[in-house]
């Protein structure tokens, strides 16, 4: 019995490395084969071209780095040359946030004691990155979960496409916006509040906190990370996913394109009746 058990959950499970950590996803993602892999592959680029950026952007908790590590997973099978790299890279290092303050929230606040928030990022450096890793190899630094620090030179960068993933790559806020130039492909991963609020939780626990300290972390720091990152979202999404809680993938993209042609319709009659508004003021003019 125990064989047969053993063996269903290697059937029905896999197990990448994300962050340093193994975790087990659903051996099975459809969505990823269905909806990523086609839209990676077209990316591609021709010989000499400049590399494509795709962006992976959600709340914290929602899997991105574990949907970047299934992608590049399921990529390199299709012969497609895929580098990994985050946006946590450029927190500003450590020495840096315990002895600067910026404005947050209308007050003035330790960057320490904000760590992960927008203002905790160089934002200047990681444009720099991208502007290089268009068109050469750059080795990318990355965060270390054990020195609770960025590390130089982590993740060389070579392939023919690279995915960033990060909380705040669409952020609609100054200079974030900025970042909307970039990527040829716009990934966005939400999931259900009470499921984020478990998995912060969990991660916290998982780190040594006791459920009341990652419970007070998470209203003081995570949940209004949370409700910054979906406060405003800057330019089109290109795929919409959302995390279920029992780990697989929806795709929600033919809803928010709905949404979105609506919009684009509501858009165009406006500027055509604005339109016919200025030539009748013309005509009677």
């Amino acid at each position: 019995m125990s064989n047969g058990s053993s063996n269903e959950q290697q059937d029905t499970t896999r197990r990448l490395l994300v962050n340093g950590l193994t975790v087990e996803v659903p051996a099975e993602q459809a969505v990823v084969r269905r909806r990523l892999l086609p839209a990676l592959r077209a990316l591609r680029p021709a010989p000499g071209h400049r590399r494509a950026f795709v962006f992976v952007a959600g709340p914290p908790g929602t899997g991105k780095s574990t949907l970047a590590e299934l992608a590049r997973h399921e990529a390199s099978e299709e012969g497609l040359r895929l580098d990994v790299v985050g946006l946590d890279g450029f927190h500003h290092r450590q020495s840096y946030l315990d002895t600067h303050c910026a404005q947050v929230g209308g007050r003035a606040v330790r960057l320490a004691d904000v760590k992960g928030a927008p203002e905790s990022f160089d934002l200047r450096r990681f444009q720099a990155f991208l502007a290089r890793t268009a068109t050469e190899d750059v080795a990318w630094p990355a965060y270390s979960r054990t020195l609770h620090d960025v590390v130089d030179d982590a993740v060389p960068v070579t392939g023919d496409v690279v995915l960033v993933e990060g909380n705040w790559l669409m952020l609609d806020e100054p200079g974030w916006r900025d970042l909307a130039r970039w990527p040829a492909l716009r990934i966005f991963l939400d999931a259900p509040a009470g499921l984020l609020r478990e998995r912060l939780i969990g991660r916290k626990v998982a780190g040594g906190l006791s459920r009341a300290d990652a419970e007070a972390f998470y209203e003081a720091s995570d949940r209004r990370n949370v409700a910054r990152c979906l406060g405003g979202v800057t330019g089109q999404i290109d795929i919409t996913l959302r995390a279920l809680p029992d780990g697989t993938l929806h795709d929600e993209t033919q809803h928010d394109q709905t949404q979105h042609d609506q919009t684009q319709h509501d858009q165009t009659q406006h500027d055509q009746t604005t339109t016919l508004d200025d030539e009748t003021t013309r005509r009677d003019a």
